[in-house]
């Protein structure tokens, strides 16, 4: 793990964390309005989940070039001209009527995410020291959910007083905020940053140590150098994101079949729709706070892995229970504690994710794991369109929740046996450690840097998923 700072720079990590926040919740109401004007349009299933499709498709197709990119091309550079590319296109999006022209310009829209997720993703270890990182991912898990949290609301009042052209034209504005923090964040990675002095490093070069302009923070590695992590090298990592991805596959379907389940099943309004939407996002809150803390008191990467399965056997076992109410109302409870759950889970493998990813390759390995929930949720839509044509949603809702726990299940003990069994950049990391202070990672458990000189990385390893608003991405 190679972490970039000497000091955490917080005003970035909340810069950061509130253009997140931001986009998000224009992402979400952006959605939650297409959808509620699909549904209200009298479509079905499938075109509920087509338009998904094309809000996920772009994020497992383009992982390979975006995660480069995020780990290449300087931040600045891509957090500007991508924001306001986004912004112009959902301008776009707001006056287009013909259903193909709207699928398309989501699609854009997704190719954007693609980009600026890992990039921001990646960021955010470079801002602080390893020991705050938790309570950073809680700060950026929270902005996320506040953004969601707001963005279901705002669409169900907004929709039914002025249609979907407002909620729209709110959403490009909020793209403008990916413009304000990649002008005015100080940390920058990809691109031919300065050289810089890792935390590690600090005691020996001091406060005038070799940091360029950019401060402590700017990317030590140069562009084009590749480090040598691979996913299927690391076993905790692989497991991590299978298990992950397979279980939002089952429950995925939910974000398709809930809508006709709360306006149809249920006969609730278009409001109380938005309302149980933002409760789940709402739980995400003090899950990630409290996951925090947690983290804070765990050094062995075991335990991360553990409790990404506790949080989604969690979430799978409330998603079963949601099918037996009787009323939208008491789905708010049940979405706050899934949704503290789930907060709870996406603490938990980005941390994993910073502790084991070398800082050069941490763009590829986020968009690579944001691609494999993407593919996962993928998965799910199209089940749950599909199946939406011959059975009601309350029995799919209980059928996807039963799934998601069967998996949790499945993977326990492949995670035992994974912890049992020291990858291969564990036993490098002893080596390394035996070789002296200057060798290698200082932390049990953890792969070791990999040598500057060896090949490139992430490979073709999709199909993982995550619940809503799990993992890297928003749903």
């Amino acid at each position: 793990m190679s972490f970039t700072t000497v000091e955490s720079r917080w005003p970035d990590v909340w810069l950061a964390a509130t253009a997140r926040g931001t986009t998000i919740c224009g992402d979400f109401l952006a959605a939650t309005a297409l959808a509620l004007a699909l549904q209200g349009a009298g479509a079905g299933g499938l075109a509920v989940s087509g338009l998904l499709l094309a809000a996920t498709l772009p994020l497992v197709v383009l992982a390979p070039l975006t995660g480069r990119l995020a780990d290449r091309v300087d931040s600045r550079t891509l957090l500007v001209t991508v924001g306001l590319a986004q912004a112009l296109i959902c301008t776009l999006l707001a006056v287009a009527d013909h259903p193909a022209l709207v699928v398309g310009l989501v699609a854009l829209l997704a190719c954007g995410l693609a980009v600026t997720q890992p990039c921001l993703a990646a960021l955010l270890p470079a801002m602080v020291r390893p020991a705050d990182l938790p309570r950073a991912s809680a700060i950026s898990q929270n902005a996320v959910s506040l953004g969601a949290l707001g963005g279901p609301v705002l669409a169900g009042l907004l929709v039914g007083q002025f249609g979907t052209r407002v909620p729209l034209l709110l959403d490009a504005a909020t793209y403008l905020a990916l413009v304000v923090a990649g002008l005015l964040l100080r940390t920058r990675r990809g691109g031919r940053q300065p050289a810089t002095v890792s935390a590690g490093q600090a005691g020996q070069a001091g406060p005038a140590g070799p940091a360029g302009p950019e401060g402590p923070n700017s990317q030590a590695n140069p562009s084009g150098t590749d480090a040598g992590w691979r996913l299927r090298r690391d076993p905790l990592m692989l497991v991590m994101v299978a298990s992950t991805a397979v279980v939002i596959a089952a429950v995925g379907g939910i974000n398709v079949i809930e809508v006709f389940f709360i306006r149809e099943t249920l006969h609730a309004s278009a409001t109380t729709y938005g309302l149980v939407g933002a409760a789940w996002m709402a739980g995400m809150l003090p899950g990630s706070w409290l996951a925090a803390r947690l983290a804070r008191r765990l050094d062995d990467d075991a335990a991360f892995i553990r409790g990404v399965l506790a949080t989604l056997a969690v979430c799978s076992l409330l998603v079963m229970f949601a099918a037996a109410v009787p009323t939208a109302a008491l789905l708010v409870p049940l979405w706050l504690v899934a949704g503290a759950a789930n907060g709870g889970e996406n603490v938990f493998a980005n941390l994993l994710t910073a502790r084991r990813v070398p800082d050069a390759m941490r763009g590829r390995a986020y968009a690579s794991y944001g691609a494999a929930v993407q593919g996962g949720s993928m998965a799910g839509y199209l089940m749950g369109g599909a199946l939406l044509t011959a059975v009601p949603p309350r029995p799919l809702i209980a059928g996807a929740g039963a799934a998601g726990l069967l998996v949790v299940l499945a993977f326990v003990p492949v995670v035992a046996r994974v912890v049992r069994r020291p990858s291969s950049g564990d036993a490098d990391g002893r080596q390394r450690r035996a070789a002296g202070p200057d060798a290698g990672l200082a932390t049990p458990g953890r792969p070791a840097e990999p040598e500057p000189e060896a090949g490139d990385t992430v490979g073709s390893w999709l199909s993982a998923s995550h619940a809503r608003g799990s993992g890297t991405s928003s749903s």
